[in-house]
């Protein structure tokens, strides 16, 4: 079992940090306040987990999720990310982000802005789509038939069948839909990122499972 390191313990993180603890991973938590703040989190992820500072997980992480608003990418520290692979959970929100032209403008994502920040990392997608209640609460075993698939995003094939592998402990399967460029297509926003809301309720609605075909068509009709 890998050591799972968390560069923000959000309500996202420390829901799919939970998920890699029970499915047998440590885990590592961290935050921009520190680690005596992780009390809270630390209980609910479980036993597995410890806190630590953001060059903490960078460091001990064989596998380090990211997990903060994108205006805080340049916190994530590089050099002890160089040749590992980083999973990115970043949603950009210009009400929250600031102004990203070129994220705006279709020419970039946010995961582009990342992997330039980290360019000896290999950056994958993945975890981004899914309301963080719903991503505690909707892993199913393999086979299951209201098991959910997820899209994942990435340069690297190696690092996408890691993130894959990682996914499927959790409870999900994956589809890949391409480079990393192609993120764009379950960014906030696209039908894809609202694949597992049920409509009457959004999100004060349990999640509704989306299969591998079902995700396919909408990651198809963004543009």
């Amino acid at each position: 079992m890998a050591t799972i390191g968390f560069i923000g313990s959000g309500n996202l993180g420390s829901a799919l940090a939970r998920l890699v603890a029970i499915a047998g991973h440590d885990v590592v938590l961290s935050n921009s306040r520190g680690p005596e703040t992780l009390g809270e989190r630390l209980t609910r992820v479980g036993p597995r987990a410890s806190a630590g500072t953001v060059a903490d997980a960078a460091a001990r992480g064989d596998l380090v999720v990211v997990s903060t608003p994108l205006r805080a990418y340049r916190s994530v520290p590089v050099a002890p990310l160089r040749g590992k692979v980083v999973i990115d959970t970043i949603n950009f929100d210009p009400a929250r982000d600031g102004d990203y032209p070129e994220i705006t403008a279709g020419r970039q994502t946010a995961s582009g802005v990342l992997q330039e920040h980290l360019p000896e990392s290999f950056v994958v997608k993945a975890f981004s789509n899914m309301f963080f209640k719903h991503l505690a609460t909707m892993g199913r075993p393999a086979g299951a038939p209201d098991r959910s698939t997820l899209p994942i995003a990435g340069d690297d094939a190696e690092a996408k069948r890691t993130v894959a592998t990682l996914a499927d402990e959790a409870g999900f399967d994956t589809l890949d839909a391409g480079p990393l460029a192609e993120s764009r297509r379950f960014a906030r926003g696209t039908p894809a990122f609202h694949a597992y809301l049920d409509p009457d309720g959004m999100f004060t609605a349990p999640g509704r499972p989306a299969s591998t075909t079902a995700l396919a068509k909408l990651l198809a009709a963004a543009n």
